[in-house]
């Protein structure tokens, strides 16, 4: 647990929410059309009715990047969708998972809350060997067995018998085997743009050394001139390491420099984990586990995740292992609106989650409501780097948690950040931190 739940008393709020969360339910929506079919086409008739204006956004260019995510922005949601107000976000993220999941049926299923899902797959926490074969015998099969040295945690993944989803095969393990530890293997998503996997070269290791060093969970950075000559090093753990916009527009923020394009923590060392490989359906929780174990054993001091999903014994138990070996993580609370259920890692105890501000300081309104706030930082009306070359406006609390956890790494402490969090206008915890790290667009001729 970090110090700033220590001393501020966050972790009761955090828990209070996490059982919340955890008995959430979405709302069944209809089917949507193959991607490419115009957004006019959809069946807004048949939508239930969330709020006053989604119809209307429905109608729109901008609800198909809301919806299904293309390839060829990082900007975040459009400013017309991000002020439809929280019904309608919270649709257009019943929506957004549902387009997900039916678009990549082969490897992702519903878990029965709409959540996406690795298809046919449970992973169990330091099994006890009991329980385990009972598993086996029973027609479970072990997909993958990870004995993680940098937590001093295994993770079995069972493939579910033939024929059963991961539903129905994670209520018959509990039933099996109750003494397992066992879950889904939930897929997290980036908060705010989208993946953009590019062909392109990676950005490649130079000066590795001493000093102080981040690590960042995300997909991966591609090589651009602000990251040139920075001390990067990548591993994958969704197949190799693939650029993508989301990884690079998050590094350049932390490590970039390049004319006035200056990130957040300039001389620091960068570990980046790539759990996506270029899937959007990948970044899974077994994933997270593996990038989490690596970063650790790369001493980081501080670990950056700008994704979002639900809460997962996998992911929790591995942010514990980690936060009690001094390593503080920071985590983006998501841009589905106040009325989406808070999102993880951001909500767990001890993590420091931070929401976004536009360049009045006011709190964007498609930002999350996690268990807990801790601060704001920077998050719209800014740039940064496009894989290769160039620069792009960006939005959403994704590219403010790189800020806040720059500011962290050289305050050496939540407290110490505390001290420098500036007011700000609606809900951002103990203030905006970075507030001068912000890149005007105009500055670095972004679109």
């Amino acid at each position: 647990m970090s110090s700033l739940v220590r001393h501020f008393a966050l972790a009761a709020v955090a828990g209070i929410a996490l059982s919340a969360s955890a008995g959430a339910q979405l709302l069944g929506v209809p089917a949507l059309p193959p991607v490419g079919l115009p957004i006019g086409n959809l069946p807004t008739g048949n939508l239930p009715v969330a709020g006053p204006v989604l119809q209307n956004i429905l109608a729109q260019p901008a609800a198909q990047q809301a919806i299904s995510p293309t390839l060829d922005t990082v900007s975040g949601l459009s400013g017309t969708v991000a002020e439809a107000g929280a019904p309608t976000l919270l649709e257009l993220r019943r929506l957004r998972l549902q387009e997900l999941i039916r678009t990549n049926r082969a490897t992702v299923e519903n878990d029965g809350n709409g959540l996406p899902v690795r298809r046919g797959m449970v992973a169990v926490i330091d099994p006890d060997p009991v329980g385990l074969q009972r598993a086996l015998v029973a027609g479970f099969r072990i997909a993958a067995d990870n004995r993680d040295p940098g937590l001093g945690m295994r993770v079995v993944s069972l493939a579910t018998p033939s024929g059963v989803s991961a539903k129905d095969g994670l209520k018959r393990l509990h039933k099996l085997a109750p003494e397992l530890q066992a879950d889904f293997d939930h897929l997290f998503e980036p908060a705010g743009g989208s993946l953009a996997p590019i062909a392109g070269a990676l950005a490649v290791a130079q000066g590795l050394g001493g000093g102080r060093a981040i690590g960042m969970i995300d997909g991966g950075v591609a090589s651009h001139p602000a990251l040139a000559g920075k001390s990067i090093e990548q591993n994958g753990f969704a197949g190799a390491a693939q650029p993508t916009g989301h990884g690079t527009a998050v590094a350049s923020l932390l490590v970039g420099t390049q004319g006035p394009f200056r990130g957040a923590a300039p001389g620091a060392q960068l570990f980046v984990a790539d759990v996506y490989g270029g899937n959007r359906a990948a970044g899974s929780a077994t994933s997270i586990v593996r990038a989490l174990g690596w970063l650790s054993g790369h001493r980081v001091q501080v670990i950056n995740i700008s994704l979002v999903g639900p809460p997962n014994m996998l992911v929790q138990r591995a942010i514990q292992i980690v936060q009690s070996r001094g390593i503080e993580v920071v985590a983006a609370v998501g841009n589905d609106g106040p009325a989406a259920p808070p999102q993880f890692p951001a909500s767990y105890p001890g993590v420091i989650a931070v929401t976004a501000v536009d360049g009045g300081g006011r709190a964007l309104p498609e930002a999350g409501k996690a268990a807990h706030v801790d601060f704001a930082a920077p998050g719209a009306d800014m740039a940064a780097a496009l894989p290769g070359n160039g620069y792009t406006r960006v939005r959403g609390t994704s590219f403010a948690a790189p800020l806040a956890a720059a500011r962290l790494l050289a305050a050496g402490s939540p407290i110490a950040l505390v001290s420098e969090a500036r007011p700000g206008k609606g809900r951002v915890g103990r203030g905006i931190v970075c507030g001068a790290c912000r890149i005007e667009p105009r500055s670095v001729g972004a679109k």
